[in-house]
């Protein structure tokens, strides 16, 4: 008798304003997974936060006419379950539980608050199950671009400068909030601290825009982070954990370059929408030297943070040849298109065997301590 398939939950949707995203995210994997060698069983978690089954159909899940895919109905409601021996998945009909059987390994699709900063990761860990990517302090430090830029402030990389405004500073005294960016030079950039896919980011040119710009980012997130634009060539690189002891991996870069006038920055639009609004490059053009060094970076910033599992780690290439870190990304965007899939591809690594590169580094890490 042959060995049962690993049994592989993929989790995606959510309660952060990148549900919809996630969604896409979850289609590029469904697609593109070796059914072969896996059974595949994908849960959607709803704005409301409700779990429940969902059809492997992955054209459920992708961008189509312009429309952002959502799960809206939890009709086939579920949760996992530990009974000391194994973690399963439980569907509710009624007061009817059917036991579907035993879960492998999670790979939790999900992006922003809820989902990607720790929050999923300590449930899968008090759920005694293995899944994919960084473990709780790693994803929580990942999310917040505060707490991340005092990181690597500390490993020693070069930070932009920026100020941050947390919710009972602004509700205190904006006021002082607004003079404590005096020092910062425009172009600003104002973020939700904790959020991604440049939801609730706007480029401010001028102090009159500021405040309004920071309540934006405030209905995103009531902590905020002004940072001061920097001048260079966005280069991304995509890290993946090394097997046991061995050293995590670096790929080659990618480059990012918003195209036309359309859009200020590399905004929402211009990442799921609008299909003409950036260019990504892969490999990014750069010297021998520059490329070596972004790779060693980005594998520093991994470490740092004690990520795992995989990470893109973004940075600014200035006219002088400085390297300054924007941020880590604890789980990228993963779809065929995504800038993290590209990048391993032209490393040599295609997108279904990065799936199972990640699925294989999940299993091999126990829970818990580590």
């Amino acid at each position: 008798m042959s060995e049962p398939k690993p049994r592989v939950l993929l989790l995606f949707g959510g309660r952060s304003s990148e549900h919809s995203v996630s969604c896409v995210t979850a289609a590029g994997v469904m697609q593109e997974i070796d059914k072969d060698r896996f059974e595949v069983i994908p849960v959607g978690i709803t704005r409301a936060g409700a779990w429940t089954l969902v059809d492997q159909d992955s054209s459920d899940w992708t961008l189509s006419a312009g429309a952002l895919p959502e799960i809206s109905v939890a009709d086939k409601p579920v949760h996992l379950s530990n009974d000391g021996q194994r973690t399963c998945l439980l569907q509710y009909s009624g007061s009817e539980i059917t036991d579907l059987g035993p879960i492998d390994v999670v790979f939790p699709l999900l992006h922003g608050p809820f989902g990607e900063d720790g929050s999923i990761q300590g449930m899968l860990e008090m759920s005694g199950v293995s899944y994919v990517g960084s473990g709780i302090a790693a994803s929580a430090m990942g999310m917040d671009k505060h707490f991340m830029k005092v990181v690597f402030e500390n490993a020693g990389f070069n930070v932009g400068p920026y100020q941050v405004i947390t919710n009972k500073q602004w509700l205190r005294d904006s006021a002082a909030a607004l003079e404590r960016c005096k020092d910062l030079q425009y172009p600003l950039f104002v973020k939700p601290a904790r959020a991604g896919s440049s939801v609730g980011i706007t480029k401010v040119d001028e102090p009159t825009q500021l405040q309004a710009a920071i309540e934006l980012a405030r209905a995103e997130d009531p902590k905020v982070i002004v940072e001061q634009g920097i001048s260079g060539r966005e280069i991304e690189c995509g890290v993946l954990e090394g097997h046991g002891a061995l050293e995590s991996r670096a790929s080659m870069p990618g480059e990012i370059a918003v195209a036309g006038n359309e859009h200020a920055f590399y905004d929402f639009e211009a990442k799921y929408v609008d299909g003409a609004a950036a260019k990504l490059s892969c490999p990014a053009v750069l010297s021998d030297e520059a490329t070596t060094a972004i790779r060693e970076l980005a594998v520093k910033a991994f470490d740092a943070i004690d990520a795992e599992g995989l990470s893109r780690v973004d940075f600014f290439y200035t006219a002088d040849g400085e390297w300054i870190i924007n941020e880590i990304n604890t789980m990228p965007g993963f779809t065929p298109s995504s800038m993290y899939p590209q990048m391993w591809a032209k490393t040599g690594i295609g997108y279904s065997e990065l799936i199972n590169e990640l699925i294989a580094l999940a299993c091999e890490r126990k829970i818990g301590l580590r």
